[in-house]
């Protein structure tokens, strides 16, 4: 059965009943203090963590769960309820892997079947050109290295400023084929000083096949 970690001081069923996390099929934890959370997660290694953006321990549940092997690759949602606020931001550099902001909508259930569905990473080394439009880059072309790399993202390694959200352009080469990949990705996570998780955007058919093949051949 499918275990999701829920970390909130109010009734969530309130705020995510209406989605997917209330199927039958979920086995639900709710849990209102720190220890408890990090407990059931070493313990249960749920497919999905989510964290409540307004409890006090979030970010330092955050960076916990980032920093211990055994729950280093869980997938963390943070729910926020209102507008923007700049610890969200903290959230993201932590590790969190999303801000879902209430109430929940019809894109919700998507967003999360992708976030439960951790893909899993391949380590793979290899050159990436992106360009990045946005105004702390100006637009410039850019040099990176792939470190690892997923169907929905990678862990790109650059000496160029990015920061979170914003959008990339990447292009990079995946044996045997000659042609280059060409994919639209978002910053999701700041992993180090020069280390940012990007995730994948509109990944075309002929794409998503490349990177599978790469990634089966990898695992061959």
């Amino acid at each position: 059965m499918t275990a999701v970690l829920l970390c909130s001081h109010g009734d969530v069923k309130d705020d995510l009943g209406g989605t997917l996390l209330w199927r039958d099929d979920i086995e639900r934890k709710v849990v209102i203090k720190m220890d408890e959370a990090l407990m059931f997660a070493v313990a249960a290694k749920p497919q999905l963590v989510v964290i409540d953006r307004d409890l006090p321990w979030a970010a330092r549940a955050v960076t916990a769960l980032r920093e211990e092997a055994s729950t280093r690759s869980l997938s963390i949602v943070v729910i926020a309820r209102g507008d923007f606020d700049a610890s969200e931001v903290e959230l993201l550099e932590c590790g969190a892997n999303a801000i879902l902001r209430l109430p929940a909508g019809p894109e919700w259930n998507e967003r999360l079947e992708r976030l439960m569905a951790v893909p899993v990473r391949k380590e793979a080394r290899f050159p990436v050109s992106f360009g990045v439009e946005t105004s702390s880059s100006g637009g410039a072309a850019a040099d990176a290295h792939a470190v690892n790399l997923s169907a929905s993202g990678m862990l790109l390694e650059t000496a160029a400023p990015l920061g979170m959200q914003e959008e990339v352009q990447l292009q990079f080469l995946l044996p045997p084929a000659p042609d280059a990949v060409r994919v639209e990705a978002q910053v999701v996570r700041m992993a180090t000083a020069k280390q940012f998780g990007v995730e994948f955007r509109r990944v075309g058919a002929d794409v998503s096949r490349r990177i599978q093949r790469f990634l089966a051949a990898l695992e061959a």
